[in-house]
């Protein structure tokens, strides 16, 4: 806290950062800002948009370095931008794990004709001490610590999904940021610490139509505090009954061969979600609105490249990671609000 009471922002050397507040999305966006959750850690995709980086790392502000079980600090950062150099084999399952980790390969019996793999696009990276867990569970297990470090890397299969946490997250903008967004959330609408959720089911959809790989495992980051169940509960409870539909939903959605980028498979979801959601509950017919919205101002602030510069075979995808790890990543780093 500084002298007259304000938070600071403590940033690393080697980085800077832009403060935004509402005022600031409302400025900037108009209209559209109706897109962007209001006091919830689901406004942090916002900085998603404005950034111009590669690469983005979003982490919750209760979440701080971690040490391996050697005792060492772990740089988190350097292995998110690891993994996501390198690539993902999301069609074919590899039992040494991620087959681009140091001192891995492909096993005996993995088709050599997929031994490329496909380019990755978000890294998520997990968490000692506080698990990320929902309320009920919270609320029965209140001392549970995880102390289980795995000193691991994997794809998650294509067709597969999985609970995206959105507080040690890594992914390539240039491939998959219109994708990321964390929905409509807090306050003024009946649910609250889905955002993450969302965004993972609906990035994994679009990942899987697109080729793109999630890998997910290291790196660790210490998730020092949890925060009250009964508070958790109150945001998740509508949710809870929610997710019995909604992920056999994104389970069995299908996109079109027409659509080629993320921003057209996000638009091609929305509809689907008002389709299919929509009688669940209007509030599906709200976000379904919003998620167009979040893509018109995602191009407004981004124009469209040319279709060379978005073409996938011009990512650049090194059969090995370097034992120093990539140096100099374009990073934009986003801080939420703690949820978990």
């Amino acid at each position: 806290m500084g002298d007259n009471g304000v938070q600071l922002c403590q940033v690393p050397d080697g980085f800077d950062y832009e403060l935004y507040t509402r005022r600031d999305i409302e400025r900037i966006l108009g209209d559209k800002a109706s897109c962007i959750s209001f006091k919830d850690s689901a406004c942090r995709c916002f900085g998603f948009m404005v950034s111009k980086k590669k690469y983005i790392y979003t982490i919750d502000d209760d979440c701080f370095v971690a040490k391996a079980p050697s005792g060492e600090s772990i740089n988190a950062l350097e292995q998110h931008v690891r993994n996501l150099l390198t690539p993902s084999t999301p069609l074919f399952f590899n039992t040494l794990y991620d087959p681009f980790a140091e001192g891995a390969d492909f096993v005996r019996g993995y088709p050599f004709s997929w031994r490329q793999g496909t380019p990755t696009a978000v890294s998520h990276g997990l968490w000692l001490n506080i698990p990320d867990y929902d309320a009920p569970t919270q609320m029965v297990k209140p001392h549970e610590r995880n102390t289980n470090y795995v000193n691991a890397v994997l794809t998650i299969p294509k067709g597969t999904l999985f609970p995206m946490c959105g507080m040690n997250l890594a992914f390539n903008r240039d491939l998959i940021g219109p994708s990321m967004y964390f929905g409509l959330m807090g306050d003024g609408q009946p649910l609250g610490r889905y955002d993450d959720m969302w965004a993972g089911w609906c990035s994994k959809v679009v990942c899987d139509h697109l080729l793109l790989g999630v890998k997910t495992g290291k790196p660790y980051i210490w998730h020092s505090k949890a925060s009250n169940p009964f508070v958790n509960l109150k945001k998740e409870y509508k949710g809870i009954f929610w997710q019995e539909d909604i992920i056999p939903f994104f389970q069995s959605v299908t996109l079109s061969k027409e659509a080629t980028t993320a921003e057209a498979c996000y638009l091609e979801l929305a509809d689907k979600v008002k389709a299919k959601l929509g009688p669940l509950d209007p509030y599906f017919v709200k976000l379904s609105e919003a998620m167009v919205t979040w893509i018109a101002a995602w191009e407004q602030l981004n124009p469209k490249k040319s279709p060379e510069q978005h073409s996938l075979a011009d990512v650049t995808t090194p059969a090995k990671a370097t034992q120093n790890g990539p140096t100099k990543p374009s990073v934009t780093l986003s801080n939420g609000a703690a949820k978990a």
